[in-house]
């Protein structure tokens, strides 16, 4: 059978898996019930084929999965749902902006600083409580079924991978747009970033296409040690077994359509 390639994001308090057509999510209450829903995923990204174009487009796509499975699965706890990562989020936001009205560091030298402010609430909400646990039972579920063994908490797909082109193509994006006239500078930001985004997810698929060439070995590296050493954890018995649930799930959808793939 043919394996259908998975992907995912861990919750506070469970998993979510998506795979080409389908969602499943698995969160566990404070109780020990396990709740389990699946569905049919928004598909707009999937008509845009442009490189650096589609990338950004199949991450809102991701996004817009958020509130439908939020409406089917109320239970489940969002990573940036804590109030930790709203105040990191507007923190990182306030220190951005002093950042870049420094002059005492050059240009690259403040992007470079203010891209690394701006993971503070993504560092925030990797450390949350059984966080780092679930995104390691994750990992195991997903590459346990695409490897037909029990796989380690570290997965090569991970979002994680993309920080080394992204903070690469972020920095140069931002240089780029400090460079435009005052009153097109934030238009400038965000077309740089929008930019910069497409640009690291073509990177990634060529990283994951060439696993061995040296550079894409390079750049993965800081997200595979983010992984290792802080935003995943040995999950438990049962927390692989919510993971498991998800995944599941999702596929029982998957497999029931694969002609639409």
């Amino acid at each position: 059978m043919e394996t259908i390639r998975l992907g995912g994001m861990a919750l506070q308090n469970g998993v979510l898996v998506h795979g080409p057509t389908a969602w499943g999510c698995a969160v566990r209450d404070d109780d020990g019930t396990l709740h389990v829903a699946s569905g049919r995923k928004p598909r707009f990204g999937q008509l845009v084929k442009t490189p650096v174009l589609r990338g950004p487009l199949r991450l809102a796509e991701a996004f817009a999965l958020l509130p439908i499975v939020r409406r089917a699965v109320p239970q489940a706890r969002f990573p940036f749902e804590r109030p930790a990562v709203i105040g990191g989020i507007a923190a990182s936001t306030i220190l951005t902006r002093g950042v870049r009205r420094s002059r005492r560091l050059s240009a690259g030298g403040r992007e470079a600083l203010a891209g690394a402010v701006a993971l503070i609430p993504a560092g925030l909400a990797l450390r949350g409580p059984e966080l780092a646990a679930y995104h390691g039972a994750e990992h195991v579920s997903i590459g346990t079924y695409e490897n037909g063994e029990t796989a380690p908490k570290e997965h090569p797909r991970c979002g994680s991978q993309l920080i080394g082109p992204l903070v690469v193509a972020s920095v140069a994006a931002n240089v780029a747009a400090g460079k435009a006239p005052a009153p097109a500078r934030s238009a400038a930001r965000l077309l740089g970033t929008t930019v910069a985004v497409g640009a690291s997810v073509e990177v990634f698929g060529w990283m994951l296409r060439n696993p061995q060439n040296p550079l894409a070995r390079a750049l993965a590296r800081p997200g595979f040690e983010l992984q290792r050493r802080f935003s995943t954890a040995e999950p438990s018995a049962d927390q692989v077994e919510v993971a498991n649930a998800a995944r599941d799930a999702c596929l029982a959808l998957e497999e029931t359509i694969p002609e639409e793939r």
